[in-house]
């Protein structure tokens, strides 16, 4: 079994000195979707920090278009961490300066006082296994052991639409036979949503929360359902600490495909394309077990969109932008998941698969927008995947 490790946070690089190494190629604010809509896009903060007129950045509240994509960093050829040095950096300033959208001081309120962005009490976030509790076992009264821990997360337990992907998946565990359990009441928001909108010391809070529990139980592997608490638990949570393996549900699955791939029967006769979640693909690399688990169900065609893998369209759900559509709809008039919708209708597409608790409710919403409902459907792989056994 796997126990806490403690780990020594690796020494940071101090974001005014990489900054140095710009070579103003303007390749960030190119690729930023939302760039055009910003005062100071990416290259644009850099300048004025070189020229120290950084305070005419803070008067502008643009910085909250960005959805913490990751594609500023992903094409940077110095290697400047944007996303997290530069554009987090500033909006952890607006905050400090107490300038931030409503729905979004919100979000942190809530998550500060509920443990999540829901404003949820932690007794329900057990509430979406209901009518399933002889199938999803719960650590804690007596139990302190188990092979797989499952970090269900904040959407995928508390969001109406999103719990029936999480159940789906909870069906798929049981099937297969695997050994696991979850925290159930005692887990609490992975924070890494809430450390990319410029909140670092809530995030620091919820994962020191967080490794408390974890410290409590024994287990070999931790899953998650959200690729922002894969991205948290692998690459943040062990700076302070907190070190444990960790797997996305799709490249657990997907290792298990020899056992899941007999129980697969019922043909979909779909065409299906996958959107590729920013903090599964282009900041973890994870591309390859999504569409294995999509090309087993009997009878699907897998196709791609004009953006897929490492140049993938993000949501609009990360950095905060869950918690931004009034702001960027006022703004803008148009959001990043519309411009999704229409991609996975052009290459025609009769389902949209994707592998993120943000993406089921806000492509479902996108679809309704743009008038594509009667041609795209929006599942979780989970749900697909269950739909092909049953």
């Amino acid at each position: 079994m796997v126990e806490m490790v403690t780990q020594e946070a690796p020494p940071l690089i101090r974001t005014e000195e990489k900054l140095k190494s710009c070579i103003q190629c303007g390749d960030c604010s190119s690729i930023c979707p939302v760039g055009y809509l910003m005062d100071f896009p990416p290259s644009k903060i850099i300048s004025a920090l070189r020229a120290e007129i950084y305070p005419r950045v803070l008067s502008s509240d643009s910085v909250w278009f960005c959805v913490a994509c990751s594609a500023c960093t992903a094409v940077c050829p110095a290697q400047i961490p944007v996303t997290t040095g530069l554009m987090t950096r500033t909006k952890e300033e607006l905050l400090m300066e107490g300038r931030v959208p409503e729905e979004l001081k919100k979000a942190l309120e809530s998550t500060q006082r509920y443990g999540n962005p829901l404003g949820e009490s932690p007794r329900k976030r057990t509430d979406w296994m209901r009518g399933m509790e002889d199938r999803v076992p719960l650590l804690g009264n007596g139990r302190s052991e188990t092979d797989i821990l499952w970090y269900v997360g904040d959407y995928a337990s508390y969001h109406p639409r999103v719990q029936a992907a999480t159940r789906a998946l909870a069906e798929l565990l049981h099937l297969l036979g695997v050994n696991f359990a979850i925290l159930g009441n005692e887990e609490y928001s992975d924070g890494d949503s809430q450390r990319l909108a410029g909140e670092q010391g809530l995030f620091e809070m919820l994962a020191e929360k967080n490794g408390r529990v974890l410290k409590k139980y024994r287990f070999n592997k931790i899953i998650t359902t959200d690729p922002h608490a894969y991205n948290a638990l692998k690459n943040e949570y062990p700076r302070l600490g907190i070190v444990y393996p960790v797997q996305h549900y799709t490249e657990f699955l997907a290792e298990r495909l020899e056992a899941l791939q007999p129980l697969l029967r019922k043909p979909l006769g779909s065409t299906i394309t996958y959107h590729d979640a920013c903090y599964l693909g282009r900041v973890n690399k994870i591309y390859e077990a999504p569409r294995a688990l999509l090309a087993a169900i009997p009878e699907a065609t897998l196709v791609e969109m004009p953006h897929y893998g490492a140049n993938s369209l993000c949501c609009g759900g990360g950095g905060g932008g869950m918690w931004l559509d009034g702001f960027h709809w006022e703004k803008a008039r148009t959001r990043l998941s519309e411009w999704r919708i229409k991609e996975a209708s052009s290459v025609g597409a009769n389902i949209l698969a994707v592998a993120c608790p943000y993406e089921t409710p806000r492509f479902e919403d996108a679809v309704k927008t743009t008038g594509k409902a009667e041609e795209l459907t929006v599942k979780d792989i989970s749900e697909l995947l269950l739909d092909a056994i049953r």
